[in-house]
């Protein structure tokens, strides 16, 4: 007698383990994010009582964008176009977007093995996913604070100035809007002249400056300066960011005033040489993203808009508001190139040697960004006539997310805002998920025979 085909066949038991989540890379996350903003943004914009004049979808997608973006780049006037509760949408964009790359920065940084030497000294592991829900809260509500605080001086000195000539309600209304888009980086203003009004005004022109420098520098350094308050003391990442910073300030500051000093157009037609002096240090501060402009863009000289072009491209710190390949990515590969100039194959500064694995990064961030600007001036060379110059001048601007244009961003039509809305998320979410990226990546262990051949 046969035996059953249940008896043949072995017994299995079949266990069935928890379902896998869908796991989402925190750069897909955060580009998600950011697009909903964007799309959330554009809706809002779009409805009735949010413009004075209606704005087509295209118009509202590209104002979300570059709110959320921090870049400042408009195609129609932000303080005529649009109400009271567009303006105000727009600064929410300008918030989330600002406030929210920032915590993403560092919690990033965080979780890449980066310690913040804090009082709570927030350490956390080698993969995102690793950081801890506490730690993740302790980061995000330290950043806030430091948000509010730097947001909450810069309302309270900007209306101080804003009150006596517009009254308290339009005094605080523009000390409010000009804080959050300044500390941001974003270069949004209420006039079409951004703040050339107060081109020579000091208390104006040093708080924005004062804000978006602040902003730009980021939580970790400031943070960092609070509590050690010694340059000894000091980690080599806030020694790099500070000397950088103070570095291309001076160097744009004074080339900004050698070059404009007798233009009749910019400096030439400020009385005093002490009012030359606070535009120039304006104008040469804010290319680093801030988007702001007390100086007609148009009317600058060649040389100074080529200035321009390299402060928009260096941008400004890592984990900050700003954009840009980033001044520690500028710093390495100037460092790097001058130690091979001498002769020396191992790239050291403030005592510590640079690791090959970081200098890759910097050459690749800088790469990627120069491809970036090279193929969105291609095309928009096919799609828009202007001069080679403006065209070039606005996808760098875009690129930093800084904001500032030579009069092209009114003529871009369909299809140049599609590219420069692609070229300002790319410029301001690009520098920080390619680091992420060639952070955790698989690392291969296979060494090949070394080869050389002929370079430059």
């Amino acid at each position: 007698m046969k035996a059953s085909l249940q008896d043949q066949t072995p017994h299995q038991t079949i266990v069935k383990g928890p379902k896998r989540k869908r796991s989402i890379k925190p750069p897909w996350l955060l580009l998600e994010s950011f697009l909903i903003l964007i799309f959330i943004g554009t809706c809002l914009l779009k409805l009735p009582f949010a413009t004075v004049t209606p704005v087509s979808w295209l118009e509202a997608a590209f104002t979300a964008t570059s709110a959320v973006t921090v870049t400042g780049l408009v195609v129609v006037d932000t303080g005529s176009q649009y109400t009271t509760f567009g303006q105000l949408v727009i600064l929410c964009l300008i918030q989330l977007g600002g406030l929210g790359l920032m915590t993403f920065a560092v919690l990033t940084a965080l979780a890449l093995g980066f310690k913040l030497r804090l009082k709570q000294q927030l350490v956390a592991q080698e993969a995102f996913n690793e950081v801890s829900l506490q730690t993740a809260r302790k980061a995000g509500s330290s950043i806030a604070l430091f948000a509010i605080a730097s947001e909450a001086i810069g309302i309270i000195v900007l209306s101080y100035f804003f009150i006596p000539e517009l009254g308290w309600g339009d005094g605080l209304y523009n000390a409010l809007f000009y804080t959050i888009s300044a500390f941001n980086n974003a270069g949004f203003a209420l006039s079409p002249d951004s703040l050339s009004n107060y081109v020579s005004h000091p208390g104006i022109t040093l708080s924005v400056t004062a804000l978006f420098v602040t902003g730009g520098l980021g939580y970790i350094v400031i943070m960092e300066l609070l509590e050690k308050r010694s340059w000894p003391r000091l980690s080599v990442y806030v020694k790099i960011i500070l000397t950088t910073t103070l570095f291309l300030n001076l160097f744009a500051t004074a080339a900004v005033l050698i070059l404009e000093f007798n233009n009749p157009n910019t400096l030439g037609m400020l009385e005093g040489f002490w009012s030359k002096l606070l535009a120039a240090w304006f104008q040469g501060v804010t290319p680093r993203t801030a988007g702001f402009n007390t100086l007609e863009i148009g009317a600058l000289t060649a040389g100074t808009s080529v200035l321009m072009l390299l402060l928009m491209f260096i941008g400004g710190a890592p984990n900050s508001t700003a954009s840009g390949i980033k001044i520690s990515t500028f710093f390495i590969l100037i460092t790097a190139t001058k130690s091979f100039l001498q002769g020396n194959l191992n790239v050291s500064f403030f005592g510590r040697s640079l690791s090959r694995e970081t200098l890759l990064k910097a050459l690749a961030t800088a790469t990627i960004g120069m491809a970036t600007i090279f193929i969105a001036v291609f095309m928009l060379t096919i799609f828009v006539k202007d001069d080679f110059l403006d065209i070039a001048f606005e996808v760098v601007s875009a690129f930093g997310t800084v904001g500032l244009s030579r009069g092209t961003t009114s003529e871009l039509g369909t299809a140049g805002q599609l590219i420069i809305m692609a070229v300002m998320l790319i410029g301001r979410l690009g520098p920080l998920t390619l680091g992420y990226t060639l952070t955790v990546r698989h690392k291969s262990h296979v060494k090949y025979a070394t080869t050389e051949f002929p370079v430059g």
